[in-house]
């Protein structure tokens, strides 16, 4: 929660700034220069591209912007353009080198902090961007997003693994198959997105009221051995189960299982940052795209849940009647409530964090893995961009992208509430992702 006090919340941006660096340091350190520089697969930029891109978004917003200071390397600014240059192309690119993008990246930072000291960051301050540290937030959370993309990227390369994490706690207050297998939301209003959370973006405002009907979620996302059960009945063969579009892109693309899987004999084994181990049975499915969750929520007689019923699942309090910042409640996130920040490389079993349930008694819809939805990118009602269009508004208006939800054992608290909004082309697989399931509730169930 960010601090409210001038001096405390100053504070915290630095500890903020400081803690997404050491990240960064750790996934640009953990290799030599020649992997820093190589595209390990062409959906990813290379690692060095990423470093001087966080630098340069650092320096537009915080020393150009708010702080009003001159340009360091104005002649840059077009290379890491995400916009101007897709990632297959960034190779090519005379991108900066290892040494000169840390340099780079160093001296930006040494600017953004005497920036940082010389900035009203207030709550009345006059400048929304600087207010409540907002600026700032924003930078951290860019940085942790690129941390979660590089992460991604350590996953696509090959080679011996580089890091290492301590496995993810295992269940102690009883197994998975103890809990409910889906909980019922009963129908009714609730409050979506927040128009409080200081650093929360722009898609994420404002708050707006949404009527929800009845509906069931499913307590755990979908596990390992419970997608196993879909490719053992065939299910990547059989078009019933599929949309017209995702039976079309499971063809061309020929997919069999998730990615990062292979048959070895009676069992399935998995690559994981450089090691090739069995599929663990009670961790969620991860490494599926869009069309292979719909398609295993078809086959099980069910369905991937909308964003809103997703968000009323994971923050709406019936006993009060109130939205909160995250499922359990409104206090930060902490090792006992989610797996999040890259605290472990994996997914957690089912089951691992039930202090983290809903006011439902959904568990782990924060971190482990990012959760499809049903939902197409739209804007909330009285949307407004904010500070630039090219974060959410260029992205809205077509349905080429699906919502994801909750966050992944990558993604780090700052970049991580239950408002927080994440979107990719429903091919995606590369990145953490995985899903649960939902079903309108019959009349029956509800009367």
């Amino acid at each position: 929660m960010t601090p409210t006090g001038a001096t405390n919340l100053k504070q915290h941006i630095a500890d903020e700034l400081t803690r997404s660096r050491q990240r960064t340091q750790l996934l640009t350190d953990a290799v030599d220069e020649s992997d820093l520089t190589a595209q390990h697969s062409p959906l990813m930029s290379p690692l060095v591209w990423d470093l001087a891109h966080i630098g340069n978004q650092e320096e537009l917003w915080l020393v150009r912007d708010v702080g009003g200071r001159d340009p360091l390397r104005e002649d840059i600014d077009h290379l890491y353009d995400a916009f101007q240059n897709a990632r297959a192309d960034r190779p090519a690119l005379p991108l900066l080198g290892p040494g000169e993008a840390r340099g780079y990246v160093g001296d930006v930072r040494t600017k953004v902090l005497d920036v940082l000291d010389s900035t009203d960051v207030g709550v009345d301050t006059a400048r929304r961007l600087v207010r409540s540290g907002f600026a700032f937030g924003m930078i951290v959370q860019h940085e942790q997003q690129h941390d979660e993309t590089m992460l991604a990227t350590h996953q696509l390369r090959a080679g011996e693994p580089v890091l290492s994490a301590p496995a993810p706690p295992h269940p102690t207050g009883g197994a998975a198959h103890s809990y409910p297998s889906q909980v019922l939301v009963p129908a009714g209003p609730f409050t979506m997105g927040t128009s409080v959370e200081p650093w929360a973006l722009d898609n994420e405002r404002p708050a707006h009221q949404i009527d929800v009907p009845a509906f069931w979620m499913d307590t755990f996302p979908v596990t390992n051995a419970e997608y196993i059960g879909f490719l053992a009945a065939g299910g990547y063969d059989d078009p019933r189960w599929w949309s017209a579009a995702g039976w079309d892109h499971r063809m061309a693309a020929g997919l069999s299982a998730p990615l990062f899987w292979e048959r070895d004999g009676q069992r399935w084994l998995r690559r994981r940052f450089g090691q090739v181990e069995p599929v663990p049975a009670d961790e969620p499915v991860l490494h599926v795209s869009f069309y292979e969750a719909e398609a295993f929520a078809a086959w099980v007689g069910k369905r991937l849940p909308s964003e809103a019923e997703w968000e009323k699942a994971a923050r709406h309090d019936p006993a009060s009647d109130r939205s909160r910042r995250y499922p359990w409640g409104d206090d930060d996130p902490s090792a006992a409530h989610a797996n999040l920040g890259q605290r472990h490389l994996q997914p957690a079993t089912v089951g691992a964090y039930p202090q983290g349930a809903s006011a439902y008694g959904v568990q782990q819809m924060i971190g482990d893995v990012w959760e499809w939805t049903s939902s197409p990118l739209a804007p909330y009602p009285g949307f407004t961009a904010f500070p630039y269009k090219e974060y959410s508004e260029v992205f809205f208006g077509t349905d080429d992208f699906r919502i994801l939800r909750g966050g992944s054992f990558g993604t780090d608290l700052a970049a991580c509430r239950s408002t927080f909004r994440n979107w990719d082309f429903p091919i995606r697989r590369q990145i953490f992702t995985g899903f649960r399931c939902a079903r309108t509730a019959t009349p029956a169930e509800i009367s």
